[in-house]
């Protein structure tokens, strides 16, 4: 079975990976408000209910849809194995976001780009240079420190943050999974089509666990939470589809590496603007100094890898 080789058009990648990020660090923060009113089986069905929607009407429009025919099963099958995957990501990171913060939950999550990373060196066989191993390695250090820092935060709080901590992680596991999955599947399938089919999967699957009669009695503030958790469900996935056609997977995993600081960013904006909604997060030295190895390291790997032939 041939690899999946990406374009080679490494700035348009980077962009989509930096706009991916941006989408997901603000995403915590409107799931947090959404979960006030709405159960998690329920929140995750709406967002992949209108992604299904909006992606399969525009395949339509442009006539995509004659792309799923002739396939032979074993793609089929990939496709059924990469939406199961993407629906425990989003479930898992869901609930385990109901038992801790949102930097919390944004930093653990951040395994699975890390996970994707090594996928994409060994599944694909991308390359390193000694630099970006350095980078990468900054990258991992850096997630340690803060992940240490918040850790006695949670735990000094009484946060549930062993369970919710798992959830998340198992939630990153299967998430990289899912994202090697998808760019193999990017041979034959565009990202679009490949998008469409796992939204529909997912909107079928959660079907019977969720209750969207309950989402008609949201007041103002929590149906705009959950309309933008939708609208970021599609522009996100689908900059990250478009990232990992145009650029190695190795690479746009450590810009996503990015996202936990441009949540904590989100976090202290929202909190100065509508200190009701959400809580602001302690960050001591040692995890400041994560963050910043976790930008220098992204930095290096990502500008390393786009000087490369």
């Amino acid at each position: 079975m041939a690899l999946h080789r990406p374009t080679g058009h490494w700035r348009l990648g980077l962009l989509l990976a930096l706009a991916t990020a941006a989408l997901w660090a603000t995403l915590p923060v409107a799931l947090k408000v959404a979960l006030e009113r709405i159960d998690p089986w329920t929140l995750t069905w709406a967002r992949f209910a209108f992604a299904a929607v909006v992606v399969m009407a525009w395949l339509g429009l442009r006539g995509g849809l004659g792309g799923y025919r002739g396939h032979p099963r074993a793609r089929w099958l990939l496709l059924g194995a990469a939406g199961v995957l993407l629906v425990g990501n989003y479930l898992g990171y869901l609930l385990g976001l109901d038992f801790t913060t949102p930097d919390n939950a944004q930093l653990l999550i951040q395994a699975a780009p890390l996970l994707m990373a090594l996928g994409g060196i060994w599944v694909f066989g991308e390359r390193f240079t000694a630099g970006q191993w350095v980078g990468l390695a900054a990258v991992t250090l850096g997630l340690g420190l803060f992940f240490a820092d918040q850790i006695a935060a949670a735990a000094a709080s009484g946060a549930r943050y062993l369970w919710g901590s798992g959830l998340v992680l198992l939630g990153a596991l299967v998430w990289a999974g899912y994202a090697l999955l998808q760019k193999q599947l990017l041979n034959h399938f565009s990202s679009t089509q490949v998008l469409a089919a796992i939204y529909v999967l997912a909107t079928v699957l959660l079907l019977p666990l969720a209750d969207p009669s309950s989402l008609l009695g949201l007041d103002a503030l929590h149906a705009a939470a959950l309309a933008y958790c939708a609208l970021n469900t599609l522009l996100a996935y689908g900059a990250f589809a478009e990232a990992l056609a145009h650029w190695e997977a190795s690479r746009v995993s450590v810009v996503l590496a990015c996202t936990p600081l441009l949540t904590v960013a989100t976090v202290e904006v929202t909190h100065a603007f509508a200190p009701a909604l959400v809580a602001p997060e302690r960050i001591a030295w040692i995890g400041w100094v994560g963050a910043a190895l976790v930008v220098a390291g992204s930095a290096l790997t990502s500008l390393l890898g786009a000087r490369r032939k």
